[in-house]
């Protein structure tokens, strides 16, 4: 059967650009749909433009502390307009470099909202396409929960483009975007609540971590509300929000954002003109290849609900691009030991085993733990504090999991990769010659450890 395109893929997010581009790269005659923005969630309404805000929260500790080393500017002020259109000026610029990346190498690029005919057909702005092989990368979507008042609340999706900025802000949600909004809004001098159903936020993360983290968030000012739901919110006559929390209680503010999950997008994909199949969790299901239920449709990134990482979407979409168009260069995604980090103020880096799970999977284990103030804040009267934590296998002295809290944190724990991946021990890390004056050589010069 002759088909239009060797591979259409819909969704032009980081997976599936990836895998158009290497796929097209293979000498696939490849297409790729997009209905809404060239980039995906990452690029438009996540990790590029949160950390820019970041990067603009900082900014009131650098300028503060700045005193500290002679320089004096005045008062500063923060405007939030020019920090938003700035910050539009370059995604549309990062949207133009996806366009040409695409192109550029040979993919047909349609704007608007495909749907599945039948495995092997899509329909975009009434025209219809075949192609030997489908790929789902449609991303995932924020949800609010169904409480009464929720059409009053937010999501991260509108918090990039708030055209003022709240005098009072209550983040709801335990998870990266809940932290990093709530450091986010807290370092523009946003008085903010944060509200976690659970008795700590960031499940999942080392437990010494979190913990840090909260001590830290708390000296900096954010109102932390642990084992708390919100049951409703209503406007108030002056435009505020009053927020009722599960113990009857009430908090008033005036921007509510949930961070409290995102669901696979997959409205009017047509997949019911398919056999491909929903997880128990609502994410595409599909095996170690990323084939559907459907053996010509393939599935990645967020929208299959496994590790929902940028790079590991596309880790996935070059795994894809090669065994399908050239399999004597496939190699299957490894899973284990993939960093993350939180860009909270301080951030969190994170590889590995945390304490509890290197527990779980039987290690006899010791914890090496640091925690300072950096020289970078010796001259200041910051009080902030940096903290590291070594999981050590203590039979065989391989280091199983490196976690860190303190500036500048993912881009230490990084390098950390690369040393978990290789199979480094602790006597690895303690033969390593340190860099000094620098945070990280903690990494290589903690000795005692603080459990076994």
């Amino acid at each position: 059967m002759s088909f239009d395109f060797d591979l259409f893929v819909i969704g032009a997010g980081s997976g599936g650009v990836r895998t158009a581009r290497f796929a097209a790269g293979f000498g696939a005659r490849v297409a790729v749909a997009e209905s809404r923005y060239l980039g995906g969630t990452c690029v438009n309404v996540g990790c590029v433009p949160k950390k820019m805000l970041v990067y603009g929260a900082h900014y009131s500790e650098d300028l503060e502390q700045a005193q500290a080393y002679g320089w004096s500017a005045g008062e500063p002020a923060f405007d939030w307009p020019t920090l938003i259109t700035h910050k539009n000026a370059a995604i549309t610029r990062l949207n133009e470099v996806y366009r040409d990346l695409l192109t550029q190498c040979g993919v047909k690029l349609f704007e608007g909202h495909a749907r599945l005919v039948d495995p092997h057909t899509v329909e975009i702005n009434g025209e219809r396409f075949s192609a030997e092989h489908l790929l789902l990368a449609t991303g995932t979507w924020p949800t609010v929960p169904d409480i009464p008042g929720k059409e009053h609340a937010i999501t991260s999706n509108e918090a990039f483009f708030l055209e003022a900025l709240p005098r009072r802000a209550a983040v709801i949600g335990a998870g990266y975007i809940a932290v990093e909004f709530a450091s986010i809004f807290n370092g523009l001098g946003v008085l903010t609540s944060e509200i976690c159903r659970r008795d700590l936020f960031l499940r999942g993360f080392d437990r010494g971590i979190r913990e840090h983290l909260r001590e830290e968030l708390t000296k900096k000012g954010v109102d932390l509300r642990f084992k708390t739901q919100v049951t409703r919110i209503d406007k108030q006559a002056d435009g505020s929000l009053a927020l009722t929390l599960d113990d009857g209680s009430t908090l008033e503010t005036d921007l509510v954002m949930f961070a409290t999950g995102r669901v696979p997008k997959l409205d009017d994909l047509g997949l019911e003109n398919t056999r491909v199949e929903l997880d128990e969790r609502g994410f595409i299901r599909v095996d170690e290849h990323y084939v559907t239920t459907e053996p010509s449709i393939l599935a990645l990134g967020d929208v299959i609900g496994r590790v929902q990482l940028t790079p590991v979407a596309t880790a996935e979409g070059m795994a894809v691009a090669r065994r399908l168009f050239k399999p004597e260069q496939y190699r299957p995604v490894d899973y284990r030991r993939i960093p993350t980090a939180v860009f909270s103020l301080p951030s969190i880096g994170t590889v590995g085993l945390t304490e509890d799970e290197a527990l779980l999977d039987g290690h006899n284990i010791t914890v090496y733990e640091s925690r300072f103030g950096t020289l970078k804040l010796a001259l200041t009267d910051s009080n902030e504090k940096t903290m590291m934590r070594l999981i050590v296998d203590a039979d065989t002295d391989e280091v199983l999991g490196v976690h860190m809290v303190g500036a500048d944190a993912g881009e230490i724990i990084q390098g950390m990769a690369i040393a978990l991946k290789a199979g480094a021990t602790k006597r690895m890390f303690d033969d390593t010659i340190g860099i000094h004056p620098t945070s990280a050589e903690e990494f290589v010069t903690m000795r005692t450890p603080v459990s076994a």
